[in-house]
């Protein structure tokens, strides 16, 4: 397990740079990622390359006995190529160019640009490619933040359409799928498709899912354009990329065959305010919300099912969220040891210093602007001493998730409060507060080694993947659906069937009607006996070969089932037609772990986590009250002991059935 950190060298004079590298050995960290925005710095002008200030920091970082992480530059573009070739950027919606003058402006499926990058990428792999202080690359950075992921300029349009004619290969067959003779919409050729511009009202949905899954292969083969230049150049380098949190834009799994491993950016107090529903609490103000964190952890992890790096950790106050409190004591710290239980090998924090110039000026680094240590780099040092090696998590549990689903549900949400992420995290949530670890993976992830796998808003649903989990039924696998499953084909077009489509005879019930239901309306079901409240999204089922075990307790859907179960073989199928809110999600998702014979503890106190890795269990309180833990007489605490303050951790040699939360 490793402590890293991420370092610009051009932001600061020659002198310093050995001063900084010291430091850093004397922190134990052993990673140092570099150059991801140097573009400009490497090659000031066209042809011309400087890149002995890179050397020197290179040779300083093996020097001092770490190891080196570069980043192919070309999120940054330098001015000079701008000019040159203004078009190389994006288009907006409107039409609108993006300038340059910050970062992310360029066209994923511009020819100019694609050769520029690999111009530039070849040039710097080889510069290093038998520098052994360098381990391995990260390609280009965060691909799609700032909305960049869908670009509609005229290289787009003309790729786009060669991505139609490849797939549909008739102009009657793209008529078909898509369902044209609504508004009059039919296309007689190829050549009359355009980018999804600005329409007085809705887009077509068919053609939205089809432009973003063109937009999404876009950056997975600019990406791979990356990663055939560094492998080139040196084979024995991984190669990863930093994707980010609750980012919908862009399918992390299409890109996972190309990398090694995948990375992210990992901002827990700015994502309680910037991408989550509802008001952050003091806590989550101050430490982040361990659920939201820990489920991008685990997407991460899930995407190849192998550890993953956190590539930018929080190290204090961060400048683009709408407030930047300080992170609680201990915070920074709490952070590192999460992601480590949940499957991390490096944790890196974003940045070694606070920058004195540029748009970033307000970003917290593990040393203050001055160079003096900040309250991040103590507890870098701390956890630094704290990790030790591990084998990678082995989770009982599945979670699928599909960028497709959310882009379908996202295009037509049928609801200003319909949320895929928070949906999604409502069954995630509540394996989490039993102490279970899970994979996040993609449906067509092999589900033989799971005992059990959760499957919400399961949208787009075909024969095959109906099959395929039949399967894991039938040989003993126990399967949970959730709201607005199976209710469209992979094209985006409702079917001529009810819900859930082609998992109806599986699941044993139908959909008869759905609602999407604000605030003041009733929403309660009864469930096992007693009453509970869902939010948004209502189901009435229809059950054929299953039973009903749950139904409405509210309004005009009273009476009528909303929860369904069957029984197959040694295997079970569960669908949950509404959204639970916490304490029906807890009772759904805990009787489910206790039918897989899943280990799992008691419900555990709202801000507190455990999680199981190799033979160590993680206490992680992202909270500020204390909480005392009962343990078994030979349980071996290794950090922490049965108190855990607030914002602090414990890791003790134990299983989930030795421990148990006194109070919080």
């Amino acid at each position: 397990m490793t402590i890293g950190v991420c370092y610009f060298p051009e932001h600061w004079p020659s002198e310093r740079w050995e001063r900084d590298v010291a430091q850093m050995a004397e922190a134990n960290i052993e990673y140092v990622r570099m150059a991801e925005f140097s573009w400009g710095r490497v090659e000031p002008q066209r042809g011309e390359f400087d890149f002995e200030w890179l050397d020197e920091t290179v040779e300083l970082v093996g020097e001092y006995g770490m190891q080196a992480v570069l980043c192919t530059p070309t999120a940054t573009p330098p001015k000079w190529l701008v000019d040159e070739h203004p078009e190389i950027r994006q288009e907006d919606r409107d039409g609108n160019p993006r300038n340059w003058g910050s970062r992310r402006f360029t066209c994923f499926n511009s020819d100019t640009y694609r050769q520029e990058t690999e111009r530039i990428v070849r040039r710097v792999t080889e510069r290093y490619a038998d520098n052994h202080v360098v381990a391995g690359w990260q390609t280009d950075n965060e691909y799609g933040c700032h909305d960049t992921v869908r670009c509609y300029c005229d290289d787009c349009a003309a790729a786009f359409r060669d991505r139609l004619r490849e797939k549909y290969e008739s102009i009657d067959r793209l008529n078909e799928a898509w369902g044209t003779t609504f508004w009059s919409q039919q296309y007689e050729s190829f050549a009359a498709v355009e980018p999804p511009r600005p329409t007085p009202a809705d887009q077509h949905p068919a053609r939205l899912l089809d432009y973003y899954r063109f937009a999404n292969d876009s950056v997975v083969e600019y990406n791979r354009l990356h990663v055939d230049c560094i492998q080139e150049a040196n084979d024995d380098w991984f190669v990863t990329h930093n994707f980010m949190g609750d980012f919908g834009h862009l399918d992390a799994y299409s890109l996972a065959d190309d990398l090694d491993f995948l990375a992210w950016d990992s901002y827990p107090t700015g994502f309680v305010q910037d991408r989550r529903q509802g008001t952050p609490t003091p806590d989550e103000l101050r430490a982040g919300d361990p659920d939201e964190v820990g489920m991008n952890h685990d997407i991460y992890r899930g995407a190849k099912r192998e550890p993953f790096w956190v590539m930018e950790q929080q190290p204090g106050d961060v400048n683009w969220p709408p407030h930047a409190p300080q992170p609680a004591d201990g915070a920074m710290r709490l952070w590192a040891h999460h992601a480590v239980a949940h499957g991390a090998d490096a944790v890196l924090y974003f940045r070694w210093r606070r920058c004195l110039e540029g748009q970033e000026q307000y970003h917290a680094g593990l040393l203050e602007a001055d160079g003096s240590p900040d309250r991040g780099y103590h507890e870098a040092v701390e956890v630094a001493e704290e990790l030790f090696d591990l084998d990678p998590v082995d989770a009982p549990v599945a979670v699928l998730h599909d960028y497709e689903n959310l882009w379908a549900t996202d295009i037509q949400p049928h609801s200003p409060d319909w949320d895929y992420w928070a949906h999604l995290r409502a069954y995630y949530s509540a394996i989490r507060r039993h102490g279970v670890q899970a994979d996040i993976v993609h449906p067509d992830t092999d589900l033989t080694d799971y005992s059990l796998v959760f499957a919400p808003a399961f949208h787009l649903v075909d024969a095959g993947r109906a099959a395929t989990l039949r399967s894991y039924v039938e040989n003993g696998g126990h399967v949970v659906f959730g709201a607005r499953t199976g209710v469209k084909d992979r094209t985006n077009k409702l079917r001529d069937a009810p819900a859930p489509g082609p998992l109806a005879k599986l699941v044993g019930a139908t959909v008869d009607q759905h609602e999407s239901l604000p605030e003041q309306l009733q929403t309660r079901v009864e469930y096992a006996g007693k009453t509970y409240e869902y939010r948004t999204w209502a189901e009435w089922l229809t059950p054929d070969t299953a039973s009903s075990i749950a139904t409405y307790d509210s309004d005009v859907a009273g009476g009528r089932p909303a929860m369904t179960k069957r029984e197959i073989g040694d295997g079970t199928v569960s669908y949950c037609g509404v959204w639970p809110q916490e304490d029906l999600a807890d009772a759904l998702v805990s009787n489910a772990l206790d039918t897989a014979d899943v280990s799992r503890t008691r419900r555990l106190p709202a801000n507190v986590r455990v999680a199981h890795r190799d033979e160590y269990l993680w206490i992680t309180n992202f909270g500020h009250e204390s909480i005392d833990l009962a343990v078994s007489s030979d349980a071996d605490f290794v950090v922490g002991g049965k108190t855990v303050d607030g914002y602090d951790v414990a890791v003790v040699e134990a299983t989930l059935a030795d421990i148990e939360i006194e109070s919080g």
